[in-house]
């Protein structure tokens, strides 16, 4: 297992030489880690992994390596409910007419107010059913169950994009801007939102007024020179990650690729589902090294194009209410802070990956259209093309 492991990783592209290989192998004889998942990964990357640019594609091999043998210890960061009630004992599987039947407990206030209460009461872990914190039920409280509005505890992935509130700490990716793309079509689209101007110092020959110099000169060469040619336009690009947006990476990624080699004044940030107080330039460290979403409203100004991609898919709460956010309380609703953006970069377009044919079907996907003012466009070359012109009307 060890040595396909190393071969993997070298297949990935990480230069992992067999003298580091054989250190993490007399590492694990010595017994530095005990039976860990976590203290195998956190021992492994430390010896094998000498540039944090290779983090992302470490981490993929290891997951797909080691996948089933986190079993070792599961540990639930920052969670107060006892571990052995989140171990997953059983996926539940329901029907449609099953899941008909099970309603939503009626409110943000009342979820809270629940969730809470079960904390206080319950003490053991229970499987299945449909009222305590387990696992493999249709209580809202949970991992691996179904239910249409509820707090995931102890659930690796999303399944089906439900919860209001997950209570693990989650981690997500960077995108990655060196991904080439498989067509120019997105360099193309965006192409015609760039506006050229002249600055800096005289470094290109100006070939006609030379020309014409020359001549008035009576063919003594008089050569002119102008400041070059550079993209003038200014974009932020705000990139929701992680949640259901994992399923939507490669075009995320294709068009944060394409944006990086096109414009020359982009700024980009992080967020999750929606934009709050806080935002974030690198994903392993958006616990730490938060940005206040003030800050950024105060350092760029107005003449800055505002792009925000993300497919709103979201419980409604995260929108409209204190508190409503699936992974902190945010003491303000995420419309106000949507709105304060929109006031400070009027010109501004949403994207989303998500298929239009789904958005009516989405109360989140509607709520986010109308603050945006109906300026919501497919993560399409079509839809691409229509925001780049809306972003051009917009004064």
């Amino acid at each position: 297992m060890m040595t396909d492991f190393f071969f993997k990783l070298r297949k990935a592209g990480l230069p992992v030489t067999l003298t580091e290989f054989l250190t993490l192998l007399e590492a694990l004889s010595q017994r530095v880690t005990a039976h860990s998942i976590e203290e195998f990964y956190y021992l492994a990357r430390a010896t094998l992994v000498k540039d944090e640019r290779h983090y992302d594609r470490f981490d993929q091999v290891f997951g797909s390596h080691f996948k089933g043998l986190e079993t070792w210890f599961d540990e639930i960061v920052g969670a107060a409910v006892p571990l052995e009630w989140l171990r997953k004992l059983a996926e539940l599987t329901l029907n449609e007419e099953d899941k008909r039947r099970i309603e939503a407990l009626g409110g943000w206030e009342k979820l809270m107010e629940t969730f809470a209460r079960r904390l206080a009461e319950q003490k053991e872990r229970h499987q299945g059913g449909n009222k305590w914190i387990g696992t493999g039920g249709t209580s809202p409280f949970g991992a691996y169950g179904y239910n249409p509005e509820g707090i995931r505890i102890g659930q690796e992935d999303s399944r089906q994009h439900q919860a209001v509130k997950v209570w693990d700490r989650r981690e997500f990716r960077n995108l990655d801007d060196t991904i080439e793309l498989g067509t120019r079509n997105i360099k193309v689209a965006l192409r015609r939102l760039r506006r050229f101007a002249r600055e800096g110092a005289a470094e290109e020959l100006d070939l006609d007024d030379t020309i014409q110099s020359t001549a008035r000169n009576a063919g003594y060469l008089d050569l002119k020179m102008v400041p070059e040619r550079h993209n003038a336009v200014k974009v932020l690009l705000f990139l929701d990650v992680g949640g259901s947006m994992d399923d939507h990476v490669q075009i995320c990624e294709e068009l944060f690729s394409a944006a990086r080699s096109e414009f020359k004044h982009l700024e980009y940030f992080y967020f999750h589902n929606m934009v709050y107080e806080g935002l974030w330039k690198d994903n392993r460290r958006r616990y730490t090294e938060k940005i206040e979403t003030l800050t950024v409203l105060r350092t760029f100004s107005q003449d800055y194009k505002l792009i925000l991609v993300g497919d709103a898919t979201m419980s409604p709460y995260e929108i409209n209410y204190p508190g409503g956010s699936v992974e902190h309380f945010n003491p303000e609703a995420g419309d106000v802070w949507l709105n304060r953006l929109l006031a400070t970069f009027p010109r501004a377009i949403w994207l989303n990956p998500q298929h239009p044919n789904r958005w009516c079907h989405i109360p989140s996907i509607q709520m986010v259209r109308e603050l945006m003012g109906e300026r919501m466009f497919p993560l399409t070359l079509e839809g691409l093309e229509q925001g780049i012109q809306t972003l051009q009307r917009v004064r």
